[in-house]
């Protein structure tokens, strides 16, 4: 398999999530020239499950690469640039998934002695829902896999080395909408109206005071406004709505439950200082912290000995999410990064491109995981 022409197509098709449908399609002809045992795929998302059934007496482990894209315009005068105006891969995954088809390529050729091993391409990664609609289809608990894997490219760290640590590898994240209904007027008699702005800056101002900036502190939190907007471009209009958008992270589930009972709590209560202002809040996009298991992680360090490649614990998480993390919770395993460059440009800015040299160096660290199961 020429690795960068796969992986210079997925980047063509590049889709965000939820639409992946053309990169689906591609990803299933090309499984095709490697016989899995089974490959199923789900009414419900655009997830696929390859399955290599070597037989008994080996374990079961699941490797997840993901596949959509984010809605970030290709910049770049590329050969393979995305075809999809405003979408491109500028976090890699395109990269991803070229190592898992390259995974299959490798199991296919080189088949193990026994055990089975489940190659999940992920859609909807960036929403954090496609795990959850791999674990809502009952599929792993016909198989029960004993350990699951991801990597993640990480950009500014050296080619190709490995990156892991025990335990969370990166936060747990979570998102909302916060609405404030009032009521309007013309814009000549502001008095006659029930303005949200002063329960929105009152709320914001709230909620960045629970920032804990410290990732050494067990109550590390983060809390991010991404939008404040109240009103419209309606001159003769006094503003009657507006809309507040944050995101929370912390190192884990209860830290992060615990700030989204207070953002609760903290709304109920300043919405009951301006009476007839109603508001409502909107959970969305979570991703659970990535949980790596202590085993999980050493049989990574053994791996990339085996392969030559550099390996660095981590000393703190990621502050971002990672839908893998889900997967963690439910079933042993460790997600870990991949260095792409250090020159490398930042996820999800508009000049990243996934190194084409990282591919093989993925395909030969998750075929060496495998092949000891």
């Amino acid at each position: 398999m020429d690795y960068s022409k796969i992986r210079h197509r997925l980047h063509e098709l590049a889709e965000p999530s939820g639409a992946e449908e053309k990169t689906k399609r591609f990803i299933l002809e090309t499984l095709q020239a490697y016989t899995p045992t089974q490959i199923h795929t789900f009414d419900n998302s655009n997830n696929i499950l390859a399955v290599y059934d070597f037989g008994e007496g080996g374990r079961t482990i699941l490797i997840r690469g993901d596949f959509d894209a984010v809605y970030v315009p290709e910049t770049l005068d590329l050969p393979y640039a995305s075809q999809t105006p405003g979408v491109s891969h500028k976090c890699g995954h395109d990269g991803h998934t070229a190592i898992l088809l390259g995974l299959a390529e490798q199991l296919h050729n080189q088949p193990l002695q026994c055990g089975r091993i489940l190659l999940f391409f992920q859609a909807a990664e960036e929403t954090g829902e496609g795990a959850g609609q791999l674990l809502a289809s009952g599929i792993l608990e016909r198989y029960q896999p004993q350990w699951v894997y991801a990597l993640h490219n990480i950009p500014g760290e050296t080619l190709g080395t490995v990156i892991c640590k025990p335990e969370s590898f990166t936060c747990s994240v979570i998102s909302c909408d916060i609405e404030l209904h009032g009521k309007t007027s013309h814009a000549a008699e502001p008095l006659k109206a029930l303005s949200p702005y002063p329960a929105a800056k009152a709320i914001t101002d709230t909620l960045l005071a629970l920032n804990q900036y410290d990732m050494y502190r067990d109550d590390f939190q983060l809390v991010t406004l991404v939008e404040f907007r109240v009103g419209e471009q309606a001159y003769g209009v006094t503003a009657g709505h507006g809309v507040l958008r944050f995101t929370l992270r912390a190192k884990n589930d209860e830290v992060l439950q615990h700030t989204r009972h207070i953002v609760c709590h903290e709304v109920e209560n300043t919405i009951a200082q301006f009476p007839g202002l109603e508001s409502s809040i909107q959970w969305k996009e979570y991703f659970a912290a990535s949980h790596n298991h202590p085993d999980a992680v050493n049989h990574l360090q053994a791996a990339a000995q085996q392969c030559h490649l550099p390996y660095v614990e981590k000393e703190l998480p990621f502050s971002w999410g990672e839908d893998f993390g889900l997967l963690t919770q439910h079933y042993p395993g460790a997600l870990f990064g991949l260095g792409a460059g250090e020159e490398q440009p930042p996820l999800h800015h508009q000049h990243f491109n996934f190194p084409d040299a990282l591919i093989e160096k993925g395909i030969d660290l998750f075929f060496e995981i495998v092949k000891k199961c």
